[in-house]
């Protein structure tokens, strides 16, 4: 990619994360799933085929918004480096977000969603945020807050819905800013909940995707190989389905309120009982019905650029937090049997079967360093400065990658650092180059080099797959390449070591 370093305009930044969406799941992907607000940010923009997140909702946010991998300041742990996703585990002072380094600059920073990182927003430079708690689901108006105050919205529980809600203000956040800060450039921070469980629609999105999950997971998730090869998204062989690879956490006690309807295995389609298919494909109409909502709320957001004239040049970010779910569990206000799938009073989530189709072709989850857990869709769209309209970008990158790179357009250095960025500008020309790159969550680790990706389950063994041609990870080589398994397992101990002395940083 073309470098973009020292360009003389501040461009406008828009960062939109999604959470628990799957590889495939956006239409420019290979999903059935009808995005086009978003598929028209990809047609005219740049795809990224290898570009991944930290596998978990929290490691990821800290990661995207600090610059920083979150074991490096206490927001995950990894060995003997102790760290995690409560308010208990606070970066450290030198691990600023990104609102604070873009201040200097002339920025205005706007929050609007899901936050999953310690403090909070107005703390922590946004200058107004939306801010959207462990809510109960996607119709309940509890904790939110605005501003740093509760807030209550004006419509009811039955009439509220939390993407729209998300992009009501983040909408409203860039009016204000056209009316009171013109001069300024913004960086708007929309971090949706969705597609992330409970599976809570609206009625007439669920409609709107009828019986499209009727022919079952197993026939999705061909017709979706089918559309990733023709697209050249990636190459090599589909994997196979893990067919005893259930849920990452057994909440078996839990799941009993759910009835005969519900499978913690993705098993054959057409071994399932009629009720059994049935329920399952409630869940995925469910979930297509939430990203459906999604791109309609995004399409909002661009309509209002466009409107304030800021549309051309906003450099716009796209991503989610982590590979689709295969967790099982009942939270919240819990279930009730009766309620209708996907309404409030429900509390289902996606499950194995059919988070293996939306991570397809791609092994294992959200959670695991596989792919599945840790690949993501990534766009980048900046209609003034992008030329590559449309085209797929091939070269690895990491959410460590985003904070460089909007420092680098933005014409922000920094200087006297404690600890070095461990990622770069995408725009800078030595990301092409062979670099590691790192993971490791809840004892699945993961190392990065070049086209080698070294990578093992909590209680498993190492892997060695040559990315290259095998991207689905379906062939370890770690037998017939020991010698490089040594090689890669020290690089991802090194990190560990590096990660060892910045925890001895005050």
């Amino acid at each position: 990619m073309t470098p973009l370093a020292g360009a003389s305009e501040r461009p406008n930044i828009l960062l939109i994360l999604v959470d628990d969406m799957g590889y495939s799941d956006l239409g420019c992907y290979g999903g059935e799933i009808d995005t086009p607000a978003i598929d028209s940010l990809a047609a005219n923009g740049l795809r990224y085929s290898q570009f991944y997140n930290c596998a978990r909702c929290w490691p990821t946010r800290a990661a995207l918004l600090s610059g920083y991998y979150p074991q490096q300041i206490n927001r995950d742990s990894v060995l003997d480096v102790k760290g995690g996703g409560s308010e208990r585990n606070r970066r450290p002072s030198w691990a600023r977000l990104l609102p604070d380094y873009l201040k200097p600059a002339g920025y205005r920073s706007y929050h609007s969603g899901k936050w999953h990182i310690d403090g909070k927003p107005t703390g922590s430079g946004f200058d107004r945020a939306f801010y959207v708690g462990t809510s109960r689901g996607f119709f309940s108006t509890k904790d939110l807050t605005k501003e740093g105050k509760i807030y209550t919205p004006a419509k009811s529980e039955k009439e509220f819905y939390i993407t729209t809600a998300v992009a009501d203000h983040a909408i409203e956040y860039l009016k204000e800013h056209q009316a009171e800060h013109a001069e300024k450039p913004f960086f708007s921070y929309v971090a949706f909940n969705a597609p992330h469980f409970p599976l809570h629609a609206l009625p007439k999105d669920i409609a709107r995707v009828g019986d499209r999950y009727k022919p079952g997971w197993d026939a999705i998730r061909s017709q979706r190989w089918a559309r990733l090869q023709e697209m050249g998204l990636v190459k090599g062989a589909l994997s196979k389905v893990e067919r005893n690879q259930g849920p990452p956490y057994d909440f078996s006690k839990q799941l009993r309120v759910l009835g005969e309807g519900e499978v913690n295995r993705p098993v054959p389609w057409n071994t399932l009982t009629e009720k059994q298919q049935k329920f399952q494909q409630d869940k995925m109409t469910i979930h297509a019905a939430m990203i459906e909502r999604l791109d309609i709320e995004v399409a909002r957001i661009i309509q209002q650029l466009k409107a304030m004239n800021a549309f051309e040049d906003t450099l716009i970010f796209f991503l989610s937090d982590n590979g689709a779910s295969a967790e099982m569990m009942v939270r919240g206000d819990g279930h009730d049997p009766a309620a209708v799938p996907g309404s409030a009073m429900s509390y289902l989530c996606l499950g194995p079967g059919w988070s293996t189709v939306c991570n397809t072709p791609f092994r294992k989850h959200k959670t695991w360093a596989h792919e599945g857990g840790s690949c993501t869709p990534f766009i980048v769209h900046w209609p003034e400065k992008i030329t590559q309209k449309g085209e797929i970008s091939q070269t690895p990158g990491h959410v460590v990658d985003v904070l460089p790179t909007i420092l680098d357009v933005a014409g922000v250095t920094v200087a006297d650092q404690k600890v070095p960025f461990p990622g770069l500008s995408i725009f800078n020309p030595e990301i092409e180059h062979k670099r590691a790159l790192w993971w490791s969550h809840e004892g699945n680790h993961a190392l990065r080099h070049g086209d080698w990706k070294l990578v093992k389950t909590k209680k498993g063994k190492w892997e060695l797959f040559n990315l290259a041609e095998d991207r689905a990870e379906t062939k370890n080589l770690a037998a017939q390449h020991p010698e490089r398994v040594v090689q890669l397992k020290t690089l991802w101990e090194s990190r560990v070591d590096e990660f060892r002395e910045t925890k001895k940083l005050k």
